[in-house]
């Protein structure tokens, strides 16, 4: 079967990056089941030519993916954490939010977010489909609803009269399928002068970074200011201001209300737009040109490897994320080169990591261990890291990160 683009159905011929085959990113065994085989998916990105959206195809169902056993909670990471509540110390302020408005988060995940508008006394709603993270946000006396967000699900909050004042959508957008069923089911649950904020990795960055190891099937879109823009006007939402961002190795946030909305279009909309075409996102050579970045890593990071098992070095990781796993299947690496890694998260902690079989610890077990080299997966939180374990430097232990490129940390 042809795959056609999510967003204007053009034929997809054209490769951003292959990365060979994977099994999903977050689907962590159980040491129960190492003996059971795991389904493995083709890792291949494609970029339209006529619209510019680089995506993968759907090869699993969201149900399947977005289950009742996700691993992702939100509330392990504390810069994370500190994002969150800068953010909505900013919106309430900006947007005036008070007693009176609703705010609704899509993916809303453990209710990390939602807790800091509740704190001010702001009405807040998430909507999140992982049951187990739901249920904790639930606990927490934030009201979830336990579904999916499309346009059925915007109908249902207009009918509950929860159409919101601010509508909030962090690292979602990448991971739905039917993109035109989730920003036509934005509109349609906006208030008239309502806004919509949005963050997603921006793909200048995974570009111009090497951050091919954001790429798995949990994300389904890679967005540019350029593409983005395109899709929420076909849907009748305009944007009218952009910030960029440090999180996740480098993301936007924008800003959209419906068309002629009240908000005045911001000067720095424009500039990033012009920026990004300058460096060529309309075109075709940025896209081409991703692979051969990849794949030098890739033997970068194999001919590390292989030196320090060749000098009887003990090599562990830190973290266990879905980039992560990303990286160690493309690049073949499984425990004859890394022993283990570990997570500060307990829903991780005793799981092996999908593909690799690399088995997950807490991080208590690196002063057990004492490694040599620790290879830090979430590279995006890598100043946290290794903030929180600089003693493991007290036994010559060195960390590295794999991106942009391979090297030692200072």
């Amino acid at each position: 079967m042809t795959a056609t683009c999510r967003f204007c159905r053009a034929t997809l011929t054209d490769t951003f990056i292959d990365l060979g085959m994977s099994p999903l990113s977050n689907a962590y065994i159980d040491p129960a089941n190492r003996s059971r085989a795991e389904k493995f998916y083709p890792l291949h990105a494609f970029v339209c030519s006529s619209c510019k959206l680089v995506q993968i195809e759907e090869v699993e169902s969201i149900e399947r993916i977005f289950d009742g056993n996700y691993a992702y909670f939100s509330s392990y990471s504390q810069s994370w954490l500190a994002h969150a509540r800068e953010y909505a110390d900013t919106v309430i302020a900006r947007f005036d939010l008070n007693s009176q408005s609703q705010v609704v988060e899509i993916a809303s995940n453990d209710g990390y977010l939602l807790k800091n508008f509740i704190n001010y006394g702001v009405p807040a709603l998430g909507i999140e489909p992982t049951r187990n993270t739901a249920e904790v946000a639930i606990k927490s006396g934030i009201q979830t609803w336990i579904k999916f967000f499309d346009v059925e699900t915007a109908k249902e909050l207009v009918t509950a009269a929860k159409s919101a004042d601010l509508l909030i959508g962090n690292n979602v957008l990448a991971h739905v399928p039917d993109l035109n069923d989730f920003v036509a089911g934005l509109k349609i649950a906006l208030k008239p002068h309502g806004v919509i904020s949005i963050e997603f990795p921006h793909l200048m960055n995974l570009i111009q970074l090497n951050q091919f190891d954001t790429i798995y099937h949990e994300h389904f879109s890679y967005f540019s200011l350029f593409t983005v823009e395109k899709i929420f006007k076909h849907h009748g939402l305009e944007l009218f201001d952009v910030e960029e961002l440090s999180t996740h190795g480098g993301s936007l946030r924008i800003y959209a209300q419906h068309e002629n909305g009240p908000h005045q279009i911001q000067r720095h909309l424009q500039i990033l737009r012009n920026k990004e075409l300058s460096i060529g996102f309309d075109k075709n050579k940025i896209y081409s040109d991703f692979q051969s970045k990849a794949d030098r890593i890739k033997r970068d990071l194999l001919t590390l490897l292989i030196e320090a098992q060749e000098n009887a070095l003990k090599v562990v990781c830190y973290g266990a994320p879905a980039k992560g796993n990303t990286l160690l299947n493309y690049c073949g690496i499984r425990t004859d080169l890394i022993s283990f890694t570990v997570d500060i998260s307990p829903y991780k902690q005793g799981k092996l990591l999908p593909g690799t079989r690399i088995p997950v610890y807490s991080p208590e077990k690196l002063v057990e261990f004492k490694p040599d080299i620790v290879l830090i997966l979430p590279w995006n939180i890598k100043e946290e890291i290794v903030a929180d374990h600089s003693y493991i430097r007290d036994w010559g232990g060195r960390f590295v990160v794999p991106i942009p490129c391979v090297e030692f940390l200072t």
